[in-house]
């Protein structure tokens, strides 16, 4: 099996190649509803949610832009799905609220399950790893948790969180050094 890239298995779906959203989805559900999660820390909204980005998401599959990766096109979709979701409450938390750089993501996260061919040790890992990215401020927790859980590059953490791409490297190190400081 050839491994297609998002924007070839879009340009697929738009010719009929219904296997192509099939994939699509497999491939960011669990993504998608991870980040959905950081935002509502709720599991009924946070599957509302992640149904309603993919709805929005098929929807507007001939509008994406092929000069753009897919991958922050469908995460900028959950990010102004759940501001969308927050304006309905509207009652917004304080404490969802860190600074004006975005959202606390000082929560922990639930994964629904482990995938089965992961290994005890390399999931252990993860959770520490996440325990300790939460224990940073919002602004270093998003982009190391973009960046690594999420595989994001820098440009695409910048471009999806609308910041300069300086600005997300050097959040970066310093998150990176804070975990440092901590840790070692």
């Amino acid at each position: 099996m050839s491994h297609r890239t998002d924007e070839q298995l879009v340009n697929q779906y738009l010719r009929n190649d219904k296997q192509a959203l099939e994939i699509l989805i497999q491939r960011y559900l669990k993504p998608i509803y991870n980040f959905v999660y950081r935002y509502v820390s709720n599991e009924q909204e946070a599957e509302d949610i992640t149904q309603e980005v993919f709805i929005k998401t098929w929807r507007n599959l001939k509008k994406f832009d092929s000069q753009r990766k897919f991958k922050t096109w469908i995460f900028t979709i959950a990010k102004n799905t759940c501001f969308d979701w927050w304006k309905k409450k509207k009652t917004i938390p304080f404490s969802i609220f860190d600074n004006k750089e975005g959202f606390s993501l000082a929560r922990t996260i639930q994964d629904p399950g482990p995938l089965p061919n992961e290994l005890l040790e390399r999931k252990n890992f993860k959770t520490a790893f996440n325990k300790a990215i939460e224990t940073l401020s919002s602004k270093y927790c998003l982009v190391l948790s973009l960046r690594y859980n999420n595989g994001f590059t820098f440009r695409e953490i910048a471009e999806l969180l609308g910041e300069p791409i300086n600005t997300i490297q050097s959040r970066y190190r310093r998150g990176v050094a804070l975990l440092r400081k901590r840790f070692v």
